[in-house]
C-alpha cells in the first residue's frame, strides 16, 4: 500500500490574483512579493516562491470535518503556478527539507497519532503510519512555523 501527497487545485485560488489589495484586505488575504528563498512554501506548485514572484497569503481550512480537530491555517499560493502533479509514493522538495509535523487520523476524523521529523524520513514514516488499518489519512505542517503543508492519503501502487 502506497500514500498520496495532495496539492491543492490551482483553481481553487485564481481569483484571488484579480482582487485588489483592498478588496484581498477586506477578506484577511494579503499579497506579497518573495524577498527569501526558501521560506513560501506553495500549495498548489508544492515548490518554494522565487524571489520576486508575487504570492497570496490567506487562511485554509484544511480540516473542514465536524471533528473537534477542525482547522485553518495560513497557507501561500503562488501567481500562476503550475498545478503539482506528484507520482505515488513522491514526497516534493519542498517537504524533504523542512521539519515536518505528521498527524494521523482515524475514519471519525478524530488524531490517533503524531510526530515531529526531517521530512527526508517521511516517507518511511507515512508508509509505516498506513500499515496500520485505522489510519485513514494524515495531515502535514511544516513544523516552523507551522502552516498547513499537504494532505495524505492512501494509495494503491
Amino acid at each position: 500500500m502506497g500514500f498520496q501527497i495532495h496539492s491543492l487545485p490551482a483553481e481553487d485560488f485564481a481569483h484571488l490574483f484579480t482582487l485588489s489589495d483592498s478588496e484581498l484586505a477586506k477578506i484577511s488575504v494579503c499579497r506579497q512579493v518573495v524577498q527569501s528563498k526558501p521560506g513560501t512554501p506553495c500549495r498548489v506548485s508544492m515548490a518554494d516562491a522565487e524571489v520576486g514572484e508575487t504570492v497570496i497569503l490567506l487562511n485554509y481550512e484544511h480540516q473542514p470535518a465536524n471533528s473537534p480537530y477542525k482547522a485553518s491555517h495560513a497557507i501561500f499560493v503562488r501567481e500562476g503556478a503550475p498545478q503539482a502533479e506528484l507520482a505515488v509514493g513522491e514526497v516534493p522538495e519542498v517537504l524533504r527539507s523542512r521539519l515536518i509535523s505528521l498527524r494521523l487520523f482515524d475514519r471519525n476524523h478524530m488524531m490517533i497519532d503524531a510526530d515531529v521529523l526531517h521530512g527526508e524520513n517521511l516517507a518511511e514514516a507515512i508508509t509505516m503510519a498506513f500499515e496500520c488499518e485505522h489510519v485513514s489519512y494524515a495531515h502535514l505542517h511544516n513544523a516552523k512555523p507551522g502552516c498547513f503543508a499537504a494532505a495524505v492519503t492512501r494509495a494503491e501502487r
